[in-house]
């Protein structure tokens, strides 16, 4: 029988961190390494707040990463981004962010971000960003949140 990965969230009751900067993201050892797969997080419903107005901002917000040695435990990740509830910070420092921090936790092959928000003031901001060129050979589905329409 194999070792239990050491995390301290999964399978106990955890409260919602009160910002990103309190908030514990956690990793386990990737169970294919070696291998280039890609793993896909969808979050349809992130919200933070909007540092001037203090108004809440919605995003749909897709991560797309290739492991190396590790995967993220998604209890933790899904804590990590409520956590951007009550944090005050532009879409762009938003997004990055979160594929920074996933970046220096995972060390991934490859990682993407799309952030995809809702619009304010009338206009909708999508942010993307990534750490290279995708590994050779990689299935890369489309992140499949389309442009912004309006109610058209």
């Amino acid at each position: 029988m194999s070792k239990k990965p050491a995390v301290s969230q999964l399978g106990q009751h955890t409260p919602l961190p009160s910002s990103p900067e309190e908030a514990q993201l956690e990793r386990v050892p990737a169970p294919h390494q070696g291998e280039s797969y890609l793993v896909r997080f969808t979050a349809p419903e992130f919200t933070s707040i909007c540092p001037v107005t203090g108004q809440p901002d919605f995003a749909h917000l897709v991560i797309d990463y290739v492991p190396g040695k590790w995967i993220v435990e998604s209890k933790s990740l899904k804590l990590y981004l409520g956590s951007y509830r009550n944090h005050g910070a532009f879409h762009e420092d938003c997004t990055v962010r979160i594929g920074l921090d996933l970046k220096k936790l995972l060390r991934p092959k490859w990682l993407r971000i799309g952030g995809y928000w809702y619009p304010r003031g009338g206009m909708p901001i999508d942010v993307f960003w990534q750490t290279g060129a995708p590994p050779k050979g990689l299935w890369l589905p489309d992140q499949g949140v389309p442009t912004y329409r309006g109610r058209g």
